[in-house]
């Protein structure tokens, strides 16, 4: 259990800045279900749309410090190779 005043804010703290990420993760994730699902379904148009709309949304996640650089690429990356191949 924390003891200093410093240690008790840092796990309010942590508990707060959780609930955000992972929200923010949560938002990040929807978009790329968009974008799958639009594949999956074979319209072309609408999963470049979704995939336009992704994209700054990944980019806001990687900037937040929520994804990592390199991940947000290689997602981004396999995801619009996807929507290419329709």
């Amino acid at each position: 259990m924390a003891n200093t005043p410093q240690s008790k804010k840092r796990i309010r703290r942590n508990a707060n800045r959780a609930q955000i990420n992972g929200a923010r993760m949560s938002r990040i994730r929807s978009f790329i279900k968009k974008v799958e699902t639009a594949c999956a379904s074979g319209d072309k148009e609408a999963a470049a749309t979704a995939l336009k709309s992704a994209q700054p949304e990944m980019a806001k996640g990687v900037a937040k410090g929520v994804l990592h650089k390199n991940t947000a690429a290689r997602k981004l990356s396999r995801l619009s190779k996807r929507v290419a191949s329709l």
